[in-house]
């Protein structure tokens, strides 16, 4: 059963994701007649007031994915020049809260951000510059590269697109929402890799 905070996926009328909304607002959408069509699974069906005169019961079919109307802020982060912001969630959800030194899987609170150039040698705290580490490898690495560290870093890091920074901010993301997502991925991103393993066939 799905829980009231299950976000719901916002797009522009092209379909290009936006942000993740919850309910409360594609119900606000809605009333508003900003949601242009609405595509994926049904998630919510919200019941309102009885008509007087119909006696018919207000019902609002609330799906996964909405598409709507007007001119969007986020749409200035569809720029090729457009950089996400840099977090440690959504770092942690690229590298799939794995370890990037040693491989192994950790809780949030067992991770941390390393400076694969470290920041005392002028290293920027840049998406191209940063991958997850569990808290030992990271102290054992201290103020070194990786390569003075005798430590092989496991995966490239790369900054997300637009598309791959909403799909990584999402909680609980959906079946139908992710192959939405995915469709937006660029063709080489390492998500795809990631997320074929994770996807049962």
């Amino acid at each position: 059963m799905l829980q009231l905070n299950q976000q719901v996926l916002r797009t522009d009328l092209a379909g290009m994701p936006l942000e993740w909304i919850d309910y409360r607002g594609a119900a606000r959408l809605y009333f508003l007649d900003q949601v242009a069509y609405a595509c994926g699974d049904p998630l919510f069906l919200l019941r309102g007031g009885t008509n007087a005169i119909t006696r018919v019961q207000s019902r609002l079919e609330i799906h996964s994915i909405i598409a709507t109307y007007g001119i969007h802020h986020a749409l200035n982060k569809l720029q090729d020049d457009y950089m996400p912001p840099l977090s440690n969630r959504t770092l942690f959800q690229r590298d799939n809260h794995m370890c990037m030194y040693c491989g192994q899987h950790f809780s949030d609170r067992h991770l941390s951000r390393d400076h694969v150039r470290p920041s005392s040698k002028g290293g920027a705290d840049h998406w191209n510059n940063v991958v997850t580490a569990c808290v030992r490898c990271n102290n054992y690495k201290a103020g070194r590269s990786p390569e003075d560290a005798g430590m092989e870093l496991l995966a490239v890091p790369f900054a997300p697109t637009h598309a791959e920074y909403i799909f990584l901010m999402g909680r609980h993301v959906l079946a139908d929402q992710m192959e939405f997502l995915r469709a937006h991925f660029p063709r080489s991103s390492p998500l795809h890799r990631r997320l074929a393993r994770e996807t049962p066939a």
